[in-house]
């Protein structure tokens, strides 16, 4: 029967919905120590970008090894984003034990918001598909953000969306602690590979999946 064939949207769709599952159990598994989830994050990116063109293979081994590969980069950049994170925290949490509250932290959080999430937004895919340092990669990621601003805006929508709903209620929550994280990457995953896709084209930047496996990544700076 179609319905059960290979090619039929509904085995498509229960396929990535397996593969959004052990991303996600990889993502929280190697997110444990806390201090290692930004590692977990590149290389879930890793697989989520891969997963667009249909070119994941074994998402746990692939995660694994992007998990080993990338830890130098995704480790500073995950604390990088805890400790900014945290900074907004704070500022919120100011604000609310504040009597009228402080129209300069306000301001400060709106800033610090802002800049947080246009540099972060794009930031660990970046680093899954690009050899960088971590500060180009970061600036790449607000570059990138301000530059296509329409669809990024439409991608923090969609995520905002998706974080609502896993929120909605004790069973959704469940259902956003087992595959949650693995969605909210796979979805800017999917938003983002067209925007990488055009910005290699203008820089002159190749990205190329081999048969082994192993990806050419090469540095770029967008201005």
């Amino acid at each position: 029967m179609k319905f059960f064939s290979v090619d039929s949207p509904i085995y498509k769709f229960m396929v990535t919905v397996k593969d959004l599952f052990l991303i996600n159990l990889c993502w929280l598994i190697g997110s444990l120590p806390v201090v290692t989830a930004g590692i977990s994050t590149v290389a879930a990116f890793d697989v989520t970008l891969r997963m667009v063109d249909q070119e994941e293979g074994y998402v746990m081994r692939q995660f694994w090894k992007a998990y080993k590969a990338n830890w130098k980069q995704g480790l500073p950049m995950g604390l990088m984003a805890m400790f900014c994170a945290y900074i907004l925290y704070l500022d919120i949490q100011i604000n609310k034990i504040s009597e009228k509250g402080s129209f300069t932290l306000i301001i400060f959080g709106m800033v610090t918001a802002f800049l947080f999430l246009f540099s972060f937004l794009y930031a660990f895919a970046l680093a899954a598909r690009y050899e960088n340092t971590l500060m180009r990669t970061i600036r790449n990621s607000f570059r990138i953000s301000m530059k296509y601003f329409v669809r990024t805006i439409f991608t923090v929508f969609v995520v905002a969306v998706e974080v609502a709903f896993f929120f909605w209620n004790m069973t959704t929550l469940f259902l956003g602690v087992i595959i949650g994280p693995a969605v909210v990457i796979y979805t800017i995953a999917a938003m983002g590979k067209p925007v990488f896709r055009m910005v290699e084209k203008e820089y002159g930047v190749t990205y190329q999946n081999q048969d082994t496996d192993t990806d050419a990544k090469e540095d770029t700076d967008i201005e």
